[in-house]
């Protein structure tokens, strides 16, 4: 069941850089991360809060914590960087780079995570490392 997960992932994500776009128009960027991250905030909460999760926030480790901040502080910055540049850019030009996280991620989880590295997966990162270098350039 993971992929129909990462697969609608995908897919609000496509929607989010067209709305985003749109929404960018005649804003400071920075604003629209705020307004942006308010209905975030509103809509993650309420599930939490309807699906009774918020029960076990007293046994989060600390360990879990921090790092759920640090992920947290990069999600900030990364929406920040990618408004920005939606703000500047051409959303087909940007979300496209913006997906170059995904090479950065597999090469982060081997050094940081010991995952292993699988040809087809290096493969992968590569052609969209080089994907990446053709809509730049």
């Amino acid at each position: 069941m993971w992929w129909i997960y990462a697969l609608l992932s995908a897919f609000f994500a496509s929607l989010t850089a067209i709305f985003a776009k749109i929404g960018v128009t005649g804003v400071s960027s920075n604003l629209a991360t705020a307004i942006r991250t308010i209905i975030i905030l509103l809509i993650a909460w309420g599930i939490v809060f309807f699906r009774g999760e918020y029960r076990s926030m007293g046994s989060l480790s600390k360990h879990s914590l921090l790092f759920l901040i640090f992920s947290g502080a990069a999600t900030g910055l990364s929406w920040i960087f990618y408004f920005k540049a939606l703000q500047i850019g051409k959303v087909s030009q940007v979300a496209p780079v913006d997906k170059l996280s995904v090479a950065l991620t597999i090469v982060l989880s081997v050094v940081f995570l010991g995952e292993a590295l699988n040809w087809k997966t290096a493969i992968g990162a590569l052609l969209i490392i080089g994907g990446t270098l053709v809509i730049i350039l």
